[in-house]
Formats: C-alpha cells, structure tokens, sequence
C-alpha cells in the first residue's frame, strides 16, 4: 500500500487510536478501570501497526509523520466530542436565587427527579437561597435550561 491511500489508512487509524486512548483516560478516572484496560488492550494494538508502518522506510517518505501527527490532532478533538456526548459520571450545579424563588424552584426542580439541597445566604443586597445537585452529567444541560427557564418566568412576571 502506498500513497494517498497509506496516507488516508494513517490518518483515520490514528484518529481511531487517539480517540480510544482519550476515552480509556476518562473512563479510569471516573473509575470504569475494567472498560478503560479493555479500550487500551485494543488501543495499543493499533498503535503498534500504526508506528510500524508510519516507521517503515520514513526518511523516503516523510510525509507519513504529518499525516500521523495530523490524526493525532484530529483524534483528540474526536474523542473529546465522543466523551462529552457519552457525559460519563456526574456533576455539581450550584444556583444562587433570590429566597423568595428558593423554595418554588427546588419543588420544580425535585418534580422533575433532581435532588435538591437547600442553603439559606445572605447576597449583597437579598435574602438568598442556594440550590445544590448532584446530577448525571448527560442531565446538567437540561437541568440548567430548567432552572434558567424558571428564573425567566419570575423575571417575566414582575
């Protein structure tokens, strides 16, 4: 194989490669260490044959190390987008709202099945509340829209 073909074979197997290995690290960190050795088991495999054949007679055929280099970039911003739909694990949300909101907005908030913990604050110039979750990262988005949404129909009303 050689050419525009080796070329194309280099870039999207590294861009697969680079793409595995950013998973395995978020999936060890979240403590998925099993999912994450599995992913790097097949990880390494391609490795192996991608840095062969990118080696096999490079001073004639330079080129092959921008394609590589160039599917390492490209495999990073991939992995990065597959990890972020994938939202493994959870995150905290913080909203600081004005007290008389509080109260309305954590019954909302648990209606949908969001734990809520509730702080009394005191703001620069309110009585305050802050709302505390532990959600699912695949949740966080909905519920910020969902607490944004409710602090508009309180803007709204008044």
């Amino acid at each position: 194989m050689s050419g525009i073909l080796l070329y194309l074979v280099i870039l999207v197997f590294k861009t697969i490669e680079v793409s595995m290995a950013t998973l395995r690290i978020v999936l060890i960190t979240k403590d998925e260490r099993l999912k994450g050795a599995c992913i790097g088991f097949f990880e390494v495999i391609l490795w192996v044959f991608l840095v062969s054949t990118v080696l096999t007679n490079i001073t004639e055929d330079p080129f092959k190390v921008v394609v590589y280099a160039l599917g390492f970039a490209i495999g990073n911003f991939v992995g990065s987008m597959i990890e972020n739909k994938l939202a493994i694990g959870t995150t905290n949300i913080e909203a600081i709202v004005l007290k008389e909101h509080g109260k309305e907005l954590s019954k909302k908030l648990r209606e949908h099945g969001i734990a809520v913990t509730v702080v009394d604050a005191l703001g620069m110039n309110h009585k305050r509340e802050i709302l505390i979750m532990h959600v699912q990262r695949k949740n966080a988005r909905e519920t910020v829209n969902l607490i944004k949404s409710y602090q508009e129909l309180e803007k709204n009303s008044k």
